[in-house]
């Protein structure tokens, strides 16, 4: 027997969207086509590329309002489309009866036990000057050691920051391997990359391939929540 009480069924993660208008390409947590299951969104119009690295307080109140929104329509779980909402991370996962991961940050914590005592996480960023302590602190992760690294004078950065609506994919590739090249170069202990950024995940692969380190974006983590949501049932034969 079933019961009804929404329009529409089916969708596992909610994904709570900056108001942009750049393009996202397959792979980018803006893109549908990224995920293996089916995924809802939610605009927050107030959120625009220009002032969420600097998370003003007031952007809380309609993220909260947006997880609830998402909520309310089935989603078992919500995420965010750009990792600076790290500090957001508490009181939106206390807004809502489901789980809830802002910022693929929060991955630095469980990818630091898989290495060596001696190694450390690296970080690739949008903005480096503009993550810190409040963003550590808001996903748990002030004390783990890593090496960070910002795109923030780059092609890659300015599509995004300036809300462009043109993309140079290419450049954008080399930016992102150019930055993981300059970051494990400067940080030979670093034993894993973890993608602040939303937006990297289309260069994961290239940039695995450029320094031959696990590599944890946006998507690693939402394929690690919805299988926790749909746990595989196995079938096979003895």
């Amino acid at each position: 027997m079933y019961y009804g009480s929404r329009t529409n069924y089916g969708q596992a993660l909610g994904i709570l969207m900056l108001n942009t208008g750049f393009p996202r390409i397959p792979g980018d947590i803006g893109n549908a086509t990224s995920f293996s299951f089916p995924v809802l969104y939610k605009v927050i119009e107030e959120a625009k590329p220009f002032n969420i690295t600097d998370v003003d307080p007031k952007l809380l109140t309609p993220f909260i309002r947006g997880a609830q929104e998402l909520r309310e329509k089935g989603v078992r779980a919500i995420t965010t489309s750009c990792g600076f909402l790290a500090p957001f991370q508490k009181e939106l996962a206390a807004a809502v009866d489901v789980p809830v991961f802002t910022s693929s940050l929060l991955q630095v914590q469980y990818v630091y036990p898989f290495l060596r005592p001696d190694q450390k996480v690296g970080i690739i960023t949008a903005n480096a000057q503009a993550l810190g302590d409040r963003h550590f602190e808001g996903v748990g992760i002030s004390r783990i050691p890593k090496a960070l690294i910002g795109v923030e004078n780059t092609a890659f950065a300015k599509t995004f920051f300036t809300d462009s609506g043109r993309m140079d994919e290419v450049r954008a590739e080399a930016d992102l391997v150019a930055a993981a090249k300059k970051l494990v170069g400067e940080n030979p202990d670093v034993g894993a990359i973890v993608l602040e950024c939303t937006n990297m995940p289309p260069y994961s692969a290239a940039i695995h391939d450029a320094v031959g380190l696990p590599v944890f974006d946006i998507i690693t983590l939402a394929n690690y929540v919805y299988a926790a949501l749909e746990p595989r049932r196995f079938k096979g034969y003895m």
